[in-house]
């Protein structure tokens, strides 16, 4: 089985029909499961507020949420030391570390640059 760590840049392109949504639409459906942290749905409605739209909970509806049960202080540690990004992209870096055993089993998908950089560093596929 195929999973992938989904951040909420992923997401938003394909709600909002932004440039390279379609690819990563594609490329999303092309994994078996998509996971995330629960962050992502207070990100995407965020996101839909800002924008004066309803929000859309059925864009959540294939993702499998990841509620660590501990505090992530190694993983954080772990993201930090791998290169700087801010606080919501460390806290989705560190739960795809939770939930990976081996990131270079996991892929994790961003649009945001700096976050892809800091996630090959750390061993997953981008």
């Amino acid at each position: 089985m195929t999973t992938a760590y989904v951040d909420s840049s992923c997401i938003l392109a394909i709600a909002f029909g932004e440039r390279g949504a379609a690819a990563m639409e594609r490329r999303l459906h092309s994994f078996d499961q998509l996971t995330s942290s629960n962050l992502l749905e207070a990100e995407v409605f965020a996101a839909f507020a800002r924008e004066g739209l309803e929000p859309d909970a059925p864009v959540l509806s294939p993702v499998a949420w990841i509620v660590p049960e501990r505090p992530l202080h190694a993983e954080i540690a772990r993201v930090l030391e791998a290169g700087y990004v801010r606080g919501a992209d460390c806290w989705h870096l560190a739960t795809a570390l939770y939930l990976a055993d081996d990131p270079a089993k996991l892929s994790f998908l961003t649009l945001d640059t700096r976050q892809a950089k800091v996630a090959a560093a750390l061993g997953f596929a981008t």
